[in-house]
């Protein structure tokens, strides 16, 4: 487990693993004023109410939950979203609704969930070619549609 500083302003529960074998931490929505509507095709930002102070060489990722875009349509715009480890502000959830009915948004609402993810830093070697690979330059679809 890697230990993460957070400031809850919510009072809702912090994020938290919905089963033993998870590996992303479910988020609420934070919406003091009232719920929000989404219209089909809108999207807004909504706000957790949580601070993340995240570990250098790490980053959270923000990712769409599928019961909210398997019966409801609705997931975040920019899934995976990425919370750099210098980020201090709050953390929002960019969220659009892709269905034909509007979906509300309430406080408390299980929107999203986070990833801690590892990840290195890129230092670019410029070469001429590169070597060979079973693979090739075989693109999107390159496999074909069956076994």
């Amino acid at each position: 487990m890697i230990p993460v500083r957070i400031v809850n302003q919510s009072g809702h529960a912090l994020p938290a693993y919905q089963t033993t074998g998870a590996a992303g931490q479910d988020v609420c929505a934070w919406l003091p004023d009232g719920p929000i509507t989404l219209a089909p095709g809108d999207w807004v930002a909504v706000p957790t109410g949580l601070y993340l102070e995240i570990p250098e060489g790490y980053e959270m990722q923000v990712r769409p939950r599928s019961g909210l875009a398997a019966k409801h349509a609705v997931t975040i715009l920019n899934g995976p979203g990425t919370i750099d480890s210098d980020y201090r502000g709050e953390l929002r959830v960019l969220m659009i609704n892709h269905g034909r009915e509007p979906f509300r948004i309430e406080s408390g609402m299980r929107i999203a969930q986070l990833v801690l993810a590892i990840y290195g830093k890129i230092d670019w070697l410029p070469v001429d070619s590169l070597s060979e690979s079973e693979r090739g330059t075989g693109g999107f679809g390159h496999t074909g549609l069956t076994s």
